[in-house]
């Protein structure tokens, strides 16, 4: 069975797991798959023992079988040591009679973290004897773009482009970006939605005129987003790594399965969860949690997925899509590899906005898959009534999480739901939904009247932010996006030569 990555839409031109790191999304506009990674090789009974470095080293090695045990080693160590505040790197604690996966201990308070501490010490091994400068863009419906920022910010022979939604993402998102320093970052605003932006940056990726003039120059493109194998890898250990923390405190017993309830848009976090399944881990329901963007919810209980719908700007805006990409590998993967089907579908999408998944599909997605969905009303209901009984905090897409999960009939099995964010990155929707009055007061205001009403500690990531200096201001229109990605290209590898240069005259 073969190693090597290919497209979803077609088995041409195979790739290592480290060129398909570097090229983030395959030439023809397909996701990276490997027929042969998601084998059957995670015995809990087996890894009881394991932190979650160790578990990092395992999922690693079996996803990217190109990278040697000292280059996964090497890329764990930089990744998850000394940048987390939980020596656990994502602890799980009880709410109630469930549990909470929490995913926001890292440098940016979001789950992102996870996978983009990872992705640049990947792709710097991938980058050894390639010789080329990798512009690493992305969009970004709020979270991504910080943690890819924090993550790929100075790394030799590498620049990160992030472009958001403009009113799109909270204000505090907003300022993680916008007050990034660094000389090989660049970031946009977009006027219009994350789509908007995700659709024009899959554009810059498939304009082959601007990867031939990048070429000339020793440059090329890759992805931060989910869309990338090297971010969706990662995340796939925080699965196995939540069901032996559990085990270990007996809230589980050995062989028994887990459900997940995961707030998601782009179904990346999701789908890493049904990785996991498929390489052996006991995975019983991935139940799918959507707030007013319930594309994802409509399709799985239809078989229809139409994006021609209203977009609805929430309290959760890291899930405010219509265009969930990581489903392309779902449906790769659960046609058997049927690649003209999934080229299929995603030309209807392009060209008609909508496709229908035939039945037979359906049942194996739905074998793995639930549904559910929260609207700003009953999210802002759940995380009131969660701090008030529990004297637990949730953000706004956890609450999408835990607002399903208290709605659904228990079905024998612990159950876990994906706590993606700090809530003081979403400090005035918060407040509001514990009752308090947010009227008069700034966003930062809005944070420090949350952690005096709570007795808890803002990360200083965030509180300190009101201190910094914005450096970009940009906002285009998303037909804009390729040709900044280019300017962008020619800022940041044009400064890190004449630096270079300079250093090489003094010396």
């Amino acid at each position: 069975m073969s190693l090597f990555y290919h497209s979803t839409r077609g088995f041409s031109e195979p790739v290592t797991s480290k060129q398909a790191i570097l090229e983030g999304i395959a030439p023809d506009g397909g996701l990276f798959v490997s027929d042969g990674v998601l084998t059957p090789c995670l015995d809990p009974a087996q890894l009881l023992a394991n932190d979650y470095d160790a578990n990092a080293r395992l999922v690693l090695g079996k996803q990217l079988p190109d990278f040697s045990e000292q280059e996964v080693a090497g890329c764990v160590r930089r990744a998850y040591t000394g940048t987390f505040d939980s020596p656990a790197v994502t602890p799980v604690t009880a709410v109630g009679d469930d549990w909470l996966l929490e995913l926001f201990h890292g440098p940016t308070s979001a789950f992102k973290d996870v996978a983009l501490q990872m992705l640049p010490q990947l792709m710097g091994v991938a980058r050894q004897g390639d010789g080329r400068e990798v512009m690493v863009v992305t969009a970004t419906s709020g979270d991504t773009g910080k943690a890819a920022l924090a993550g790929f910010t100075d790394k030799p022979g590498t620049g990160v482009c992030v472009f958001y939604p403009d009113g799109g993402v909270s204000d505090v998102q907003r300022l993680q970006m916008v007050t990034q320093a660094g000389d090989n970052v660049a970031v946009c605003a977009v006027s219009g939605t994350f789509d908007d932006a995700q659709t024009q940056v899959k554009r810059a990726f498939g304009d082959r005129a601007l990867a031939e003039r990048l070429a000339e120059k020793g440059q090329v493109l890759s992805s931060a987003n989910s869309i990338n194998v090297g971010r969706l890898a990662p995340q796939v250990t925080y699965y196995l790594d939540a069901y032996l923390q559990l085990v270990r405190t007996g809230a589980l017993e050995l062989g028994d399965e887990l459900d997940f309830f995961v707030p998601t848009g782009n179904f990346g976090d999701v789908l890493a969860g049904y990785y996991a399944k498929r390489m052996g881990l006991p995975v019983g329901r991935l139940v799918v949690c959507s707030n007013a963007n319930d594309v994802l919810y409509d399709f799985l209980r239809t078989g229809v997925y139409d994006r021609r719908r209203d977009f609805h700007r929430t309290i959760s805006p890291s899930m405010d899509i219509l265009v969930s990409s990581n489903l392309e590998r779902l449906l790769y993967l659960a046609s058997d590899g049927d690649v003209e089907l999934v080229s299929s579908l995603m030309r209807d999408l392009a060209e008609k906005g909508v496709y229908t998944v035939p039945e037979r599909l359906m049942e194996q997605v739905r074998a793995s898959f639930s549904c559910g969905r929260a609207d700003d009303e009953r999210t802002r209901a759940t995380i009131g009534r969660t701090w008030r009984e529990e004297g637990v905090l949730l953000d706004p897409h956890t609450g999408v999480a835990k607002a399903v999960m208290d709605e659904t009939e228990p079905s024998g099995h612990v159950r876990v739901a994906l706590a993606t964010a700090s809530p003081f990155k979403f400090s005035r929707s918060v407040l509001q939904a514990i009752g308090e009055d947010d009227s008069s007061l700034s966003d930062f205001q809005c944070m420090d009247v949350l952690a005096e009403r709570t007795g808890l500690t803002p990360p200083a990531q965030l509180s300190d932010l009101r201190e910094r200096e914005v450096r970009f201001t940009d906002v285009i229109a998303p037909e804009e996006v390729p040709a900044y990605v280019e300017q962008a290209c020619a800022r940041v590898f044009g400064t890190a030569r004449e630096v270079a240069a300079s250093s090489e005259v003094c010396e």
